[in-house]
């Protein structure tokens, strides 16, 4: 029995999301620069014509991540936005991205293959999308602490200051997560949005 339009399309994205993970694995590990496409179909398992189906060139590959990236720290603003209490949405947020981290590279991946776009000084068309969504995640995040503390419910301090340092922390436990591999060590949650807790 010949397969449907929706079983080719579900194996279409499952072949992407191989390439994909493959890929920022490699870029992180060795760089975009001297990452080759064979390596990233070795990698995902695929032959390099299915690579080349998917993607016609590396930088399509990249910027297709880069895309995924702004899509989530969209999605990361909406989250921010919303009206619900400060101290859950701030419990639930870290919760996500604790279980990301540890049950897989996916996250911290994502996160470091971003800061490298920005420190390798290659061209990125994307480059002040970016920034202006990280700025606009920072000012929904600060926005979310300021209504936590006028609640009582976070620490008191610069609001600003308190999401770039929330950021950062996450930033850098990706980072150790990669250099550590097996031997790192997850904070809890707890100890995580303690950053921002009272």
């Amino acid at each position: 029995m010949p397969r449907t339009k929706e079983q080719f399309e579900k194996m279409r994205k499952a072949t992407r999301d191989k390439i994909q993970l493959a890929a920022m694995r490699l870029f992180v590990q060795k760089g975009f620069g001297s990452t080759s496409v064979h390596e990233i179909s070795d990698l995902a398992g695929i032959s390099i014509g299915l690579l080349y189906r998917q993607y016609k060139t590396k930088e399509e590959l990249f910027n297709d991540l880069v895309e995924y990236s702004l899509t989530s720290i969209k999605n990361i603003i909406d989250f921010f936005e919303k009206d619900d209490s400060p101290r859950e949405l701030v419990n639930q947020f870290v919760y996500k991205v604790y279980n990301d981290i540890i049950n897989g590279e996916e996250l911290a991946n994502l996160l470091i293959l971003m800061a490298q776009s920005f420190l390798s000084g290659a061209a990125n068309p994307k480059q002040n999308e970016i920034i202006e969504l990280d700025t606009k995640m920072l000012q929904a995040t600060a926005k979310c602490i300021e209504r936590g503390q006028e609640l009582g419910k976070f620490r008191p301090g610069n609001a600003n200051e308190l999401a770039t340092l929330f950021y950062s922390a996450i930033q850098g436990m990706a980072m150790i997560k990669i250099s550590l591999k097996e031997s790192f060590i997850m904070p809890s949650p707890s100890v995580i949005t303690s950053i921002l807790f009272n």
